[in-house]
């Protein structure tokens, strides 16, 4: 089995050289040598040339004479939800649905993240007595990140 600390180390490499915000989200290896790599990035999008360089680094400095391997290196995507703290503090000011260990669901803004926890803020309308109109209640969640379960970023087409 290929060793995930030479991997990282051809990653580190790469993303060191191209010094444009890439981190790695996530890095698997199976026992049948499937390599996954997932990016991300601190500002903007991961691109297509992003992965390549990573991924041709990596190609290019295991052996497929010593073992054979299959490679793929990706963007981290929407879909699979908040994994690591660098991912946290690039969308702040966005949209997240967060899903608690217990069962709650929190949706609004995160408005803040730090390694141990973050700040959901959310707003609801909601009747005071002695008044005609709905009042708008705003209120701050701080998320410990041991407790949650998932956190997704909520797209919206508006």
């Amino acid at each position: 089995m290929i060793e995930k600390s030479k991997v990282v180390g051809f990653i580190d490499e790469r993303i060191s050289e191209l010094n444009n915000g890439l981190f790695v989200v996530s890095l698997t290896i199976t026992t049948k040598n499937k390599i996954n790599v997932e990016l991300d990035k601190l500002e903007g999008n991961v691109s297509v040339s992003d992965c390549v360089s990573v991924s041709r680094n990596i190609e290019h400095n295991l052996d497929r004479e010593e073992q054979d391997f299959e490679l793929s290196v990706s963007s981290a995507g929407l879909d699979n939800g908040l994994r690591v703290y660098s991912q946290y503090k690039k969308n702040i000011g966005k949209g997240v649905k967060v899903k608690m260990i217990e069962g709650d669901t929190i949706e609004g803004t995160m408005i803040n993240a730090t390694p141990q926890q973050i700040t959901v803020q959310t707003k609801r309308k909601e009747r005071i007595e002695g008044r005609k109109k709905k009042e708008t209640i705003i209120e701050d969640h701080v998320l410990a990140m041991d407790k949650i379960k998932e956190t997704k970023i909520v797209i919206s087409f508006k």
